[in-house]
């Protein structure tokens, strides 16, 4: 029978968050921490400097210890926003896990100062086969993501660019104080004068309502 959870020593203090994060998930036994404790490694990234990029090999997944991270492609010269992260979540570049390891076509880029965990891609599949706890972890953080994914979708669906604007202030208070406008109006598919126009149009429904 495989020991009861434990808090890791002081000396694993960068893996305390993704582990009590799995373990609010689906918990974990010590074995399944020490294996994590041992094979994942933290880095850290400055303000504006990138993960990832398509020219390095996609050979992790990521959790944010702290800092803001956000995904973007390029095409005709431009950048365009993918995701946001704000950080005690796992994140990582698009995969396609039927094929072989190969860079992705997403940047993944700090926004803030960022310290993060790298887990290897080896790593994981070690986990599926020495811990069933890991089919659990994987099916409920799939389905988180799947639904990131669909909100997402729908936003970008959204014809009117006054009402992506008011869905992504609903789906991410957050974001609005704390995301670039360059980075938000890419990710909702404007330009910046579009942003400024509609934010000002909302500020002064506010004003006048009050």
């Amino acid at each position: 029978m495989q020991n009861q959870t434990t808090m890791p020593s002081p000396q694993a203090l960068p893996q305390i968050e993704l582990i009590r994060y799995f373990n609010a998930i689906q918990p974990i036994t010590q074995s399944f921490i020490d294996t994590l404790i041992a094979e994942t490694f933290t880095i850290q990234v400055k303000k504006n400097k990138f993960l990832l990029s398509p020219l390095e090999p996609n050979n992790y997944l990521f959790f944010v210890n702290s800092g803001m991270v956000r995904g973007f492609i390029k095409e005709d010269g431009k950048d365009i926003s993918t995701w946001f992260s704000f950080g005690k979540e796992i994140i990582g570049a698009f995969r396609d896990p039927s094929q072989t390891v190969k860079p992705s076509i997403e940047y993944l880029q700090a926004l803030d100062d960022c310290e993060l965990l790298a887990i290897p891609y080896e790593l994981i599949d070690k986990l599926y086969l020495q811990f069933p706890e890991t089919n659990i972890l994987s099916r409920i953080i799939f389905a988180m993501k799947y639904h990131q994914a669909s909100e997402r979708s729908i936003l970008a669906r959204i014809p009117s660019a006054q009402k992506r604007y008011e869905r992504f202030v609903e789906m991410s208070p957050q974001g609005i104080t704390q995301i670039p406008l360059k980075y938000i109006a890419s990710y909702l598919g404007m330009r910046m004068e579009t942003l400024s126009r509609i934010r000002n149009k909302m500020v002064r429904s506010k004003t006048d309502a009050a």
